[in-house]
């Protein structure tokens, strides 16, 4: 592979091992990639959140297994340095993809606080915001934002900031992390300010638990979206003023329509 970068990089050190970021996509082995999939049959140890270990029960037979609960993703990377440092292939799980609101950012950040020389190599999964998507229809077809509306890292001051940038600039939203336990008033104002720059009629999807057994799908309005249950395992997916439902779909327009002659098509869904 050859890279074109303006800085240096530091070639990895070959006497130590292998961090592999290991995004596990929305959670079963049908919905992870054949890379995934290698990554943690070659590894000598897998580490990851017990939630998601515990949905790829059949990827962790005879691997020596390091689970914690959430809130620990600091003592998940610092031990997979640490075994890297000593020479192990080292499967870093994360869900969905490492590379958003995962683990793949904090890898980063610890490697170059202390510039080590580990391998890491960063394997992609399928996304929540595209499970969720593809549950719906086509809700993502144009311009979209993704916030999370977790305040555990970022201010909340800055959320709402992003919140009404992206509503008044007509993306579609996607919420991550839409309503805890604890915290249960940010999706309130969350649908408040988005509010003031769309139509209460807007569709609105919200998918729970993506591709797993207790999956749940919801097409609803922003105007209704809060009667439905969300949790943390939803991912709230707000249309654009184009955004239309269907036969209990999603869809946002690309527009192809303006551009292109879609008759043929129409009638031949008619059956003509």
């Amino acid at each position: 592979m050859e890279r074109c970068n303006s800085s240096s990089r530091h070639e990895a050190d070959p006497a130590l091992g292998l961090i592999s970021v290991v995004g596990t996509g929305t959670g079963s082995r049908e919905n992870m990639t054949p890379q995934a999939v290698s990554a943690l049959n070659r590894a000598d140890i897998i580490i990851g959140y017990k939630t998601y270990l515990d949905l790829i029960p059949e990827l962790l037979a005879g691997k020596e297994i390091l689970s914690s609960a959430m809130m620990q993703e600091v003592d998940r990377c610092n031990a997979s340095f640490e075994l890297a440092g000593a020479g192990k292939r080292v499967a870093l799980v994360s869900g969905g993809d490492p590379g958003i609101y995962a683990m793949a950012g904090l890898v980063f950040e610890i490697a170059a606080k202390a510039d080590s020389r580990v391998k890491i190599e960063v394997i992609p999964g399928i996304a929540a915001v595209n499970g969720c998507a593809a549950r719906l229809g086509a809700p993502l077809m144009h311009d979209f934002a993704a916030i999370s509306l977790s305040d555990l890292l970022t201010p909340w001051q800055v959320i709402e900031k992003r919140l009404a940038a992206a509503a008044s600039a007509d993306f579609v939203i996607a919420l991550y992390n839409p309503k805890s336990k604890k915290r249960t008033e940010h999706i309130v104002k969350a649908r408040e300010i988005i509010l003031r720059h769309r139509d209460a009629k807007t569709p609105v999807g919200i998918v729970t638990a993506a591709s797993r057994e207790n999956e749940s799908i919801c097409l609803t309005t922003l105007e209704h979206m809060l009667d439905a249950e969300i949790n943390m395992q939803s991912t709230v997916i707000i249309g654009n003023s184009t955004t239309f439902s269907w036969n209990g779909y999603m869809i946002t327009p690309r527009g192809y329509k303006e551009k292109y002659e879609l008759g043929r098509a129409e009638k031949a869904g008619m059956g003509e």
